[in-house]
């Protein structure tokens, strides 16, 4: 598998994060045959509207951060709008717009589960995860999956089970976990597959990158829901060391080669 996987361009929060979820990942995952499986774990979509004030941005006490509010916390992969910690062991590809060459996406793996980033524009007043997770959730549902809306460790995130066929020709589905932070002018989505997607313990490393992300929004004009530009590491530098460690950085800077890039 190259370092840079090509796929359908997502515009937005809610259709990216589907058609995404169930492409092939290098890293496997537990995709579960439908046939004997009791579905009584997850039935549906369920919006628990009460659990949470309509549309506006929660104080954060945690990650992801905004670029002027990120904690120096050692050296990041610089990917444009998205600054991600240099995790050591971590495995990064770069996902390409076919049609128009851009970057459209960032996919981590580390111990069997792999997160996929995207972060987009969002309204200065109102957060949009509230909609974009019910939309989300509709679209999963729509393609024969299921999904349940859950508190999570970022606060409601969805469960959701994506159809695929298995390798008998059945039905099957595969789990994926779809988080969200809401923050000033932008949102930043990740979608967990893998052992993370399932397993809370396997899920701990892949959930303490999303949480140390930082999203450097811009100043530029952009349409709410729009994606915000990545670009691919090496094309400026791309480790951002701590200020503090700025003359013997941990790692070194990552750069483009022919497969997946790990970091050791």
């Amino acid at each position: 598998m190259g370092l840079f996987r090509r796929g359908t361009h997502a515009r937005t929060a809610e259709d990216a994060g589907v058609e995404h979820a169930v492409e092939d990942q290098d890293v496997e995952a537990a995709v579960v045959d439908d046939a004997g499986v009791d579905d009584g774990g997850v039935e549906g979509a369920t919006t628990d509207a009460q659990d949470t004030d309509a549309h506006a941005p929660a104080v954060r006490a945690g990650g992801p951060w905004d670029v002027d509010e990120a904690p120096g916390a050692g050296p990041r992969v610089d990917l444009g709008a998205i600054q991600l910690p240099a995790v050591q062991g971590m495995e990064l590809r770069m996902e390409i717009d076919k049609a128009t060459g851009a970057v459209s996406a960032a996919a981590v793996s580390i111990e069997g589960s792999t997160l996929q980033i995207q972060a987009f524009a969002a309204p200065r007043t109102e957060g949009i995860w509230d909609d974009i997770r019910a939309e989300i959730a509709e679209s999963v549902i729509k393609q024969g999956g299921s999904a349940d809306d859950l508190p999570g460790p970022f606060g409601r995130e969805l469960l959701a089970r994506l159809p695929v066929r298995t390798a008998e020709g059945r039905t099957g589905h595969r789990p994926a976990r779809f988080i969200g932070t809401d923050g000033p002018r932008w949102f930043v989505r990740g979608v967990v597959t893998g052992k993370g997607a399932v397993d809370p313990a396997a899920a701990e490393a892949i959930e303490r990158i999303f949480a140390d992300i930082v999203v450097v929004r811009g100043a530029e004009a952009c349409a709410p829901r729009d994606l915000l530009p990545l670009r691919i590491p090496g094309e400026r530098p791309a480790i951002v060391p701590d200020a503090a460690e700025a003359s013997t950085p941990s790692f070194d800077p990552m750069t483009r080669g022919p497969e997946i890039t790990e970091i050791r």
